[in-house]
């Protein structure tokens, strides 16, 4: 993290050990967390936490209570993909900007109008679109902040997939 923003990254993310599709090597505790989170602030940088898994009924029970701690260090997003899980969060913390992770497959403007109206403010759309897709979505949904990965499929480091 500290390497991404000494070379000019504005934002940095990383997932909430419970609840992001990143187990492997997942330092991220809340102690982590927190600190991460106040490092990027007294940078004046942002810092995302990734809660993308689809939520089986076992993990909801406990969902809230997890999260909570974790709102209440003030992440500048969560990024999301679960539908019930969004509900939940905008049920429960209705002023917690939400992303919409690439792993919801937001591939067309109707969806990811669908997700502006559920207070969603910006939507990583899925890999497989043109950018005359992209445009389309953007000319329809104004307002709507749009995130491309341009990397590729896999999210690659010098430590591995």
């Amino acid at each position: 993290m500290q390497y991404a923003f000494a070379y000019g990254a504005d934002a940095v993310y990383a997932g909430q050990a419970r609840y992001s599709l990143r187990v492997r090597n997942n330092d991220f505790d809340e102690d982590n967390l927190r600190r991460g989170i106040e490092y990027a602030h007294s940078l004046g940088k942002k810092f995302y936490v990734v809660v993308n898994i689809q939520a089986h009924n076992a993990k909801l029970k406990t969902f809230i209570e997890d999260i909570r701690p974790v709102i209440e260090m003030k992440p500048d997003a969560l990024i999301m993909s679960d539908a019930g899980m969004i509900m939940m969060v905008r049920e429960n913390f209705p002023e917690m900007e939400i992303h919409l992770s690439v792993q919801a497959n937001a591939v067309n403007w109707a969806t990811v109008k669908f997700w502006k109206q559920m207070g969603v403010s910006r939507v990583i759309v899925s890999r497989e679109l043109s950018l005359k897709e992209i445009k389309q979505i953007i000319d329809e949904v104004p307002g709507m902040e749009i995130e491309v990965f341009v990397h590729g499929a896999l999210c690659m480091a010098y430590s591995g997939r």
